[in-house]
């Protein structure tokens, strides 16, 4: 018998938002305003991933995005993402986010192209997972699709994984896309087999999401930000949140037929 899908959650990145404001100083976009729209339309969570560099979301923006999800949105997920050995630390003492997902990033880093390996990064990681799970942060990391891997993200005191998913995007339309698909969906099982939940991003979009929900086991959040902002500039905050719900709707439809 087939396992029960879990209804996966959609988080918005917003980080895209802020690039565009960066460029001028006048304020708009407004970060916090783009979350408001996707949370008003029924986006499950947002997050951002605050870079050393500031080139998109900045400290005020972490702040602020906190206080509107505490006051206004308490049941929705506030999930930031980085590197815990640059500048992630010091935003998950001071606003406490329902998650922090930690990426290995480079601070010059162009964006994240790569996830956790063991044994070599747990005894740094071991102490900031503990320290985040003490104030009550829920952590994710960022992994490759390595069933082997998972066992020892569990480890270090991981609560889940973020599978990273450029590979599987990469492969979409091409004869590689079943075995990437393969390749996560075992990805999944072997971190649901070490008692980890599973979450996944990076290049997600309309054309892929639906299939990579489909058949991966135990997805609990797809975290989406440069596809789903590029959507917004032509649909709309709203409707881009309903179309991505879509996908997801559609995938989970398909996992139980």
């Amino acid at each position: 018998m087939t396992p029960a899908h879990p209804r996966t959650a959609l988080s918005v990145n917003v980080n895209k938002v802020a690039l565009v404001r960066n460029t001028r100083h006048l304020g708009i976009p407004g970060v916090a305003r783009a979350a408001r729209l996707c949370l008003e339309a029924g986006a499950q969570g947002i997050t951002v991933h605050p870079r050393p560099d500031g080139r998109h979301i900045r400290a005020h923006d972490v702040h602020e995005l906190a206080e509107l999800l505490a006051k206004d949105w308490p049941g929705r997920e506030y999930n930031i993402e980085g590197n815990p050995t640059q500048n992630l630390m010091e935003f998950i003492r001071a606003v406490r986010p329902s998650q922090a997902t930690f990426v290995p990033d480079g601070e010059d880093q162009f964006t994240s192209d790569h996830g956790w390996s063991f044994p070599q990064d747990a005894e740094r990681l071991a102490p900031l997972v503990a320290e985040c799970k003490a104030l009550g942060v829920r952590v994710s990391l960022f992994m490759d699709p390595v069933p082997e891997q998972m066992p020892a993200a569990r480890a270090v005191g991981a609560d889940r994984v973020e599978l990273y998913t450029e590979p599987y995007a990469a492969a979409w339309g091409t004869p590689q896309q079943e075995e990437q698909l393969a390749r996560y969906a075992a990805a999944a099982q072997a971190a649901l087999d070490a008692g980890l939940g599973v979450n996944a991003g990076h290049d997600l979009n309309r054309d892929n999401l639906t299939a990579f929900v489909a058949r991966v086991p135990g997805l609990l959040e797809v975290s989406i930000g440069h596809a789903f902002m590029s959507d917004a500039l032509e649909l709309g905050y709203a409707a881009a949140v309903r179309a991505y719900q879509q996908c997801i709707d559609e995938g989970i439809a398909r996992w139980h037929s």
